[in-house]
């Protein structure tokens, strides 16, 4: 069942080494089907090179394994706490990618310097309090901290990324993890100051407007 879903979770998870965004077999990617509400995440504990669309897990809403002969992912509970608590998400990325969580580490936002990032999010990249590890205390947090955005640090933990789906949310992360890397070496070099509030929305907007082929589509088209 909801193979195309498979193939495409299962693309976006292998996307995350390619971008260094995760090693071994830390980090996650999830797509929800619109038409069930399933879920489809990779298993638990399998390094990505070797995932196959076949090893993919299909969960519903409430966890119940649909499909699927491994473990989901360990944190297939968080992703699900945001599925449904957020109608407007099709798609969940985490990583430890290191230059965003560099700021996680310090419980710092990653302030809205860059336009390309801003383009993307509209927003700066918000860091929550520090969650107990699990579903629901982590995913107070991220929804707390993200105010509706598509994009949270954990504090102490990591990045998690979402979107209309889970190429949207993979394609974010990796967006973000740049946006990181320079916000960063940048502050090297002395103080940064963010973009003001109505110049990102004037950028947030723009995007929405003239990207793609059909000004709407999303980053990841």
């Amino acid at each position: 069942m909801l193979e195309t879903l498979k193939e495409e979770v299962c693309e976006q998870n292998l996307e995350l080494p390619r971008n260094r965004l995760v090693v071994g077999s830390g980090g996650n990617v999830s797509g929800r089907d619109a038409q069930t509400g399933h879920v489809v995440i990779k298993p638990s504990g399998v390094k990505f090179s070797k995932l196959k669309p076949e090893h993919m897990v299909v969960l519903d809403i409430d966890g119940t394994v649909i499909e699927g002969e491994m473990k989901p992912s360990v944190d297939a509970g968080i992703h699900l706490y945001l599925y449904r608590h957020r109608d407007d998400l099709g798609g969940i990325a985490h990583t430890h990618s290191p230059y965003a969580t560099s700021f996680a580490a310090r419980g710092e936002a990653i302030p809205a310097v860059l336009t390309p990032i801003t383009h993307i999010l509209g927003r700066d990249v918000p860091c929550s309090r520090y969650a107990t590890p699990g579903e629901v205390d982590t995913g107070e947090a991220i929804l707390e901290a993200a105010e509706g955005g598509m994009a949270v640090l954990v504090k102490a933990h990591g990045v998690f990324t979402m979107g209309k789906s889970a190429t949207e949310a993979a394609t974010i992360a990796a967006y973000l993890e740049e946006a990181a890397m320079t916000t960063h070496l940048a502050m090297l070099r002395g103080p940064v100051e963010a973009l003001p509030d109505e110049e990102i929305a004037r950028c947030y907007a723009w995007f929405r407007q003239n990207y793609g082929q059909t000004g709407r589509d999303s980053p990841s088209s």
